[in-house]
């Protein structure tokens, strides 16, 4: 694999290279043709304002014959040759630096004789006739520093148009080669990769009915093999789990039955009347009865999800009822751990799943008195928010940790958070309320918090009962 990166990756990195560098070349070309057009025509226009400078200062001199414009001529001149200067560091032609060498030797005669003639004199006449022909001299030179910009100008654009045909042609000539290449390593490798790749995303979904052969490298053979023999591991370990929980579940379910009919008749008074103490103990029995209940069926509802055989039967129904029940199940639980509650539940009634909706409640419920400290806080809202129901259940214990929140949502996973209470749960209460919230086309969350836990259950209000029934005969 590394060998056929390095033939797709080579010539696509020499094309890559050689344009850059080309690119640059014609960068550079491109600047200094401005900056020297730039210069160029700045320092022609500044020989331009000199030389008609030096011209008015000539003409006065003429006139009035004062030495101090003598003076500012020379200011002038110095300029103009600072002008000529500038140009002659250009890279110009031969016949644009002969003629501002020229010029600039014609302006210094003139400065020259200038100093000895006398004002109003026929020499003084003479002199100031000349300046036409510096003029001219300076007209002469812009013309040819002008047509030296065009053909360089010329020049960079024929250089461009050769750069971009040599790309075209390298393009068309590298696309082709490295189409090739990759259809060949992609016929050697694509084909058994996307395979395992298949075959681990249906282990990860928990398909192990389809057998795993992928025919290619002897590598990815042995990883097939591999892989292989893991998805039997799996399906035996799956099965195995789904029938002890299966059995396990419903030797439980009888005696248990058993136990709480006896914990409620001895409540009922059915065998006399009991002392304080007596109904305390059998107020603890039954608690624990019902947790246990309540551990039970979340393991018949997973194992019955699991097996593909429950559907959801859809019913309207009150929704503060329902919470009340749950939260009477759990009554004895927060008095005996001193836990405040805080219900904010709006007067909705939703089509929905009632059991499944009661067990969502019951199971978020319960995680959350189990990770509340004594006399601490848990918080129960319920509102309508447009076509979805929200159910916001809160708790002001340790949190859920980061690292953990990715998977506390798997079955039997128990994050490291202390829990407390006698009877520790099973590690798929909320397994089985992600189940039952999926089934409804939900959503649930965990929502940041400064405090606790935060989970948010969206449900939909007005579940489709035709659809929803068509998606339970297909399950």
């Amino acid at each position: 694999m590394l060998i056929g990166f390095t033939i797709v990756a080579a010539p696509l990195l020499f094309a890559i290279v050689n344009a850059a560098v080309q690119m640059n070349r014609l960068s550079v070309r491109s600047q200094q043709l401005v900056v020297h057009g730039m210069q160029g025509t700045r320092n022609n226009q500044r020989m331009y304002e000199e030389i008609g400078a030096l011209e008015r200062q000539a003409r006065l001199y003429q006139i009035i014959g004062s030495a101090d414009l003598l003076d500012v001529y020379a200011r002038h001149h110095a300029r103009l040759t600072t002008a000529t200067q500038e140009l002659l560091t250009l890279p110009l032609d031969e016949a644009s630096m002969r003629g501002v060498r020229d010029l600039q030797s014609k302006a210094d005669l003139l400065l020259q004789d200038l100093k000895h003639a006398a004002p109003n004199s026929p020499h003084m006449a003479e002199l100031i006739a000349s300046f036409p022909q510096l003029s001219d001299a300076a007209s002469n030179i812009s013309d040819r520093i002008n047509l030296q910009v065009d053909r360089e100008t010329t020049s960079l654009e024929l250089a461009t148009q050769r750069a971009q045909k040599n790309l075209v042609w390298q393009t068309l000539l590298l696309v082709p080669m490295t189409l090739a290449v990759v259809g060949v390593f992609t016929y050697l490798f694509g084909r058994p990769i996307r395979a395992i790749d298949r075959a681990i995303s249906e282990l990860g979904r928990g398909t192990f009915s389809r057998p795993i052969a992928i025919r290619g490298p002897a590598d990815l053979e042995r990883l097939a093999a591999q892989l292989e023999w893991l998805r039997g591991r799996l399906l035996d370990l799956a099965q195995e789990k789904n029938r002890f929980l299966r059995h396990m579940s419903h030797e439980l379910k009888t005696p248990l039955a058993n136990i709480r009919e006896g914990t409620e008749l001895l409540m009922d008074g059915a065998v006399g009347e009991l002392q304080s103490g007596q109904r305390e103990v059998t107020a603890i029995l039954r608690e624990n009865g019902m947790k246990l209940q309540r551990l039970i069926e979340n393991l018949l509802s997973f194992s019955a999800w699991q097996a593909k055989s429950v559907g959801l039967e859809i019913s309207e129904f009150k929704l503060r009822p329902l919470i009340k029940s749950v939260l009477e199940n759990q009554q004895l639980t927060l008095v005996a751990q001193r836990v405040r509650l805080d219900v904010q539940v709006e007067d909705l009634t939703p089509l929905a799943d009632r059991g499944k909706v009661r067990l969502i409640l019951d199971n978020l419920l319960s995680n959350a008195v189990k990770f509340t400290p004594r006399g601490g806080t848990i918080s129960l809202h319920a509102r309508g928010e447009r076509d979805q129901l929200l159910l916001d259940v809160m708790d002001s214990g340790p949190g859920i940790p980061a690292e953990e929140r990715n998977r506390i949502f798997e079955a039997f996973y128990q994050g490291k958070t202390p829990q407390g209470g006698h009877v520790k749960g099973t590690g798929i209460g909320l397994s089985v309320v992600t189940e039952f919230v999926n089934a409804h086309g939900g959503s649930i969350e965990i929502l940041e918090s400064k405090g606790g836990a935060h989970f948010r259950v969206r449900l939909p209000l007005r579940h489709a009962v035709s659809a929803t029934r068509e998606k339970a005969h297909a399950a």
